[in-house]
């Protein structure tokens, strides 16, 4: 069975290439790339990626327009239907203002663009996109971010805890999120959104491969192999 995975570009995405080579890499298949003007989604799809960048500039709220293009309504509904949807650092921004994750990013703690590699601590490890990690394993994955801050009341925060839904944690205070979390999955646990790019993180060449069972276990996971 060969993998399809989409990786859609808005206007302003500077990280859809670098997601997108890293599914071609690690499945060894073509990813398809989807303009977000577009009001359809490529059928039969296993995976479909929202890169990290700065959609129409960051403008209103980060992620909060690029939640708003045509070619969202496709992804919700392809999510309802439990195609995994992966959100990293914009993306992430977009998934929670397009209500496919609780919460929002706000604005850095300390006021500054953070860019440099920090240590996660892997929360779930039973997760489509997780379980070619161990729980508790540490890893060292890039960020890159303005509004990185993750933010939900404590309500929230707890069924997050309770419901096993934090992904990735980080182990030092980066950016001032809520329980020091990194990333978020959706209560049926096929969408995931993290702020840290782990497709930056893939190749030694980059000076780590950590991020890569991330990729590596999406894939197993929708093809078997």
């Amino acid at each position: 069975m060969a993998f399809r995975s989409a990786v859609v570009t808005f206007p302003g995405s500077n990280c859809d290439r670098d997601l997108a080579v890293a599914l071609e890499k690690i499945s060894g298949t073509e990813c398809i790339r989807v303009w977000h003007g577009d009001a359809e989604l490529p059928e039969n799809l296993d995976f479909i990626g929202l890169p990290g960048g700065f959609s129409y500039g960051d403008y209103l709220r980060c992620g909060a327009i690029a939640s708003r293009s045509p070619v969202m309504q496709a992804v919700v509904a392809a999510a309802n239907r439990g195609v995994p949807v992966f959100g990293v650092c914009n993306g992430f921004q977009v998934l929670t203002e397009s209500g496919l994750l609780p919460g929002a990013l706000l604005r850095n703690s300390g006021i500054r663009f953070v860019c440099r590699e920090v240590s996660l601590k892997v929360e779930n490890a039973q997760s489509l996109f997780t379980s070619g990690y161990e729980a508790g394993q540490h890893i060292r994955v890039p960020v890159a971010h303005h509004d990185g801050n993750y933010h939900a009341d404590e309500e929230t925060l707890d069924r997050l805890e309770g419901e096993g839904r934090v992904a990735f944690r980080y182990a030092e205070d980066v950016n001032g999120s809520a329980r020091q979390i990194a990333g978020v999955l959706n209560a049926a646990g096929n969408v995931l959104g993290m702020m840290p790019h782990p497709e930056r993180a893939i190749e030694s060449i980059h000076g780590g491969t950590d991020g890569r069972a991330l990729f590596e276990s999406a894939i197993r996971g929708m093809v078997g192999a």
